[in-house]
């Protein structure tokens, strides 16, 4: 059984589907593509695929993953591009790997977001990230299965920087690898870039908009466009999300004939 993992996207209106709409997307892509999934036992057997840490409705990402489970090898990259042709135009298979490691999930530790709030000064924005990151605890509340819950928003963010956004530079992207196309570009607006820990209770990019409102008074006209660039492993030293599909490409390369091949030459005799 071969295992491939898949990086994806969720960009303009399509990060309006929900985590069970692109299932179904995703499923059908499996069969156009006619990919030979293994699927799981019993009554009712379904394709395994194994999603992970799927960013909420709503908000766009350049950075989601999954793994699927073969019963005959493909290559990955060929396998990517009719997957990716069977997509709908916006959930985007960009990148796929042979599993050749354990623990995907496990390197998912941290995620890089970006919010866009129109109608913000970029020195309203500043003020509201000063005030939050001078905090030691900032508590937002949000409703969760079991009712209301007040936690602590300030300390799974790791990093927080406001920037300003160009019209024309916002204009000059292509639609689609903007991160909200639909969104108005005819305005200088706040840019917030931050670096969340993943922790139980999950901190999202709402959560930190409702700790800048409650210590700042930033509360943006409009709802904030919202997009995730990356996730993964967070480096302590370097302060950094790293790729979680390295330790795989790292892998393949070092067990490829070439690299085999490299390492007998090397060999003393």
């Amino acid at each position: 059984m071969q295992r491939i993992r898949l990086r994806y996207t969720k960009r303009g209106r399509l990060r309006f589907t929900s985590h069970r709409d692109f299932q179904r997307a995703f499923e059908r892509a499996l069969r156009r593509a006619e990919v030979p999934m293994a699927y799981s036992a019993g009554f009712t057997p379904h394709p395994k695929v194994s999603y992970a840490n799927a960013a909420p409705t709503g908000t766009g990402s350049e950075a989601e993953y999954l793994e699927i489970a073969l019963t005959d090898a493909r290559d990955p990259e060929k396998l990517r591009l009719l997957l990716d042709e069977s997509m709908p135009v916006g959930l985007d298979i960009i990148d796929a790997v042979e599993a050749r490691t354990s623990g995907l999930a496990d390197r998912l530790t941290a995620s890089v977001w970006e919010l866009r709030l129109d109608g913000v000064t970029p020195e309203d924005a500043e003020r509201a990230v000063d005030a939050f990151t001078s905090a030691e605890t900032v508590e937002v509340q949000r409703k969760m299965k079991n009712g209301m819950r007040t936690f602590d928003a300030r300390g799974a963010v790791v990093s927080l920087e406001a920037h300003t956004a160009q019209p024309e530079a916002q204009k000059s992207q292509p639609e689609t690898h903007s991160p909200q196309p639909d969104r108005p570009t005819d305005q200088a607006c706040a840019i917030l870039r931050l670096v969340v820990r993943h922790v139980t209770p999950a901190v999202r990019p709402d959560d930190v908009l409702s700790g800048l409102r409650a210590v700042a008074d930033l509360a943006p006209p409009v709802p904030a466009g919202v997009i995730r660039l990356a996730q993964g492993l967070f480096d302590e030293e370097t302060g950094t999300v790293t790729d979680p599909l390295a330790p795989d490409r790292e892998a393949v390369a070092a067990a490829s004939p070439t690299a085999a091949t490299a390492a007998a030459a090397k060999a003393p005799a």
